[in-house]
């Protein structure tokens, strides 16, 4: 790491910083041109700040609360796929699979207008509102009379867990010093934690308060659902209760930082220090002294300049402004799109899967059902926590575990088909889940660090569009394909195999490296 003696002398800001803070940004985007000079510089000024903070009181504090995001991101999909029998059975839709698609659709708005949208407006209140229109709508839909109710308000509760990611991966990183970003990839813990809760919950509701298959299923005789939705949405209302009032979310640095406000920037900068119980050396000079002809930009013509920005492409024509990051960007855009289909295909029909194998072995019951998601959700949680392992090895790092963890989903998938017993379905499951959640927990981790700052939001929610574009043709696949053949396995197997070996291209390895 960089001398922490050379930043505090602001009368020399170039020689401060340009000899020692280039080690810190990320492989391949110091290539000429790819970034704009002054703002990199800034951006490695602040990670110096940052750093030199240290890994305190409000980053474990926001670990916390950016956990919820993350929880939300698995539980609410989970939470759809969980009531997505009872429901058919009360409501007997022409195309249950639609409430999937609806779902997809939500998740698609949501992670196209608060990822795109966070880079223009900022972060703090994307990272309160996306848990609270999930609490709402999840709510409501408790009192859904009909199956096209039910639909409507899973896409508007989706709206918000689409979100969660995009803000959310982005606002964590741009506080974390470079030394603790592997806590990025920790972070998935949550996620995987969330699947044991949701069928943790789901068991006695669902289990022993919905209609079973093959009877006359009223609302009375199907109450499970709706009182789950009510304890899903009244997490989620607690989750936002803790984020917006029991906790002050600072706007990133540097989103200040790219926005001119670099007073702004450094104020937060000293409100994190004061918060962890240390100070900060950081003057606006040290920021201002990169400024072309010594202005921060915050005339009049510059003000219109930035409002304008609103309303074109600036942020996604950032990210493919030289060969290389073009690259990247659309390489990891293709990993996102077909996990995006593999996974929905395969996992959101899971419990149907499991109860029709169970069935056809003579173990279908509701216990064995529910006690197989069980086991299957908590090896989720070791893998989260190997992959926050692997990520930091050398010769291995972010590239390595991702690529290896995505094609063992693969073959994990393929394996399953050979199962002629529920046992030996349930261990090629866990198996898969494992390595799923190593996948996830690395894929999460790596995105945000590969897109700078000022087009982070923008970033991710590329990738994250594509990964719910490709997930709306899972439900659409299911409403025409035979689901009791072994073809959505085959076809979610083949993508994953594919996604791992596209990683192995991609040009950015960020380990060791603070992000810009």
């Amino acid at each position: 790491m960089t001398d922490p003696t050379n930043i505090s002398d602001s009368k020399q800001p170039e020689e401060a910083h340009s000899t020692n803070i280039l080690e810190e940004a990320p492989a391949g985007v110091l290539e000429e041109g790819s970034l704009d000079p002054v703002y990199e510089a800034k951006a490695r000024v602040l990670n110096k700040a940052i750093q030199d903070i240290g890994m305190g009181r409000y980053q474990w504090q926001l670990f916390i609360v950016i956990g919820f995001g993350w929880a939300s991101d698995n539980l609410w999909p989970i939470v759809t796929s969980l009531i997505f029998t009872p429901i058919t059975n009360e409501f007997h839709p022409t195309r249950p699979p639609v409430l999937t698609l609806a779902q997809n659709i939500g998740l698609l708005v949501g992670a196209v207008f608060w990822g795109f949208g966070c880079d223009v407006f900022g972060r703090r209140w994307a990272f309160n509102l996306t848990i609270g229109v999930t609490a709402v709508f999840g709510l409501i839909a408790a009192g859904s009379p009909n199956f096209a109710a039910i639909g409507v308000f899973a896409a508007l509760w989706s709206v918000g867990v689409g979100g969660n990611l995009p803000v959310d991966s982005a606002i964590f990183l741009e506080f974390l010093p470079g030394s603790h970003q592997y806590l990025l990839t920790i972070l998935s813990v949550d996620w995987a934690l969330a699947q044991v809760l949701a069928t943790l919950i789901a068991w006695p509701l669902l289990g022993n308060l919905t209609c079973q298959e093959d009877v006359v299923c009223t609302k009375s005789k199907n109450m499970g659902w709706r009182y789950f939705m009510i304890c899903m949405g009244g997490i989620a209302m607690i989750m936002f209760f803790l984020r917006f009032v029991c906790f002050t979310i600072f706007e990133s640095p540097k989103y200040f930082m790219g926005k001119g406000k670099d007073a702004e920037a450094v104020r937060t900068v000293h409100e994190v220090a004061r918060r962890n119980g240390t100070t900060s050396t950081l003057t606006v000079e040290d920021l201002e002294a990169f400024n072309v002809g010594g202005t921060q930009g915050t005339e009049a013509s510059a003000a219109l300049q930035r409002r304008l920005e609103k309303l074109n492409f600036t942020h996604v024509k950032a990210l493919f402004a030289t060969k290389r990051l073009a690259f990247s960007t659309t390489l990891i855009t293709f990993v996102w799109a077909f996990i995006g289909l593999g996974f929905p295909l395969y996992n959101a029909f899971l419990p149907y899967i499991q109860a029709t194998r169970g069935a056809k072995f003579g173990d279908g019951s509701t216990y064995i059902t529910y006690r197989n998601s069980l086991i299957i959700a908590t090896l989720g949680v070791p893998g989260c926590l190997l992959g926050g392992f692997l990520v930091e090895l050398p010769r291995f790092g972010r590239k390595g575990a991702l690529s290896l963890s995505t094609v063992l989903t693969g073959v994990f998938l393929f394996a399953s088909t050979t199962a002629v017993t529920s046992d030996a379905l349930l261990g090629w499951n866990c198996a898969y889940n494992f390595v799923a959640n190593i996948m996830y927990a690395v894929l999460y981790a790596y995105t945000p660090e590969i897109f700078p700052t000022k087009d982070r939001g923008t970033g991710n929610g590329i990738t994250a569009s594509a990964n719910r574009i490709f997930g709306i043709m899972a439900p659409i696949i299911a409403m025409f394909a035979n689901l009791q053949t072994a073809a959505p396995v085959y076809v979610s197997g083949a993508l994953f195999i594919a996604a791992g070996l596209l990683v192995i291209i991609l040009p950015f390895e960020p380990r060791g490296k603070a992000s810009l």
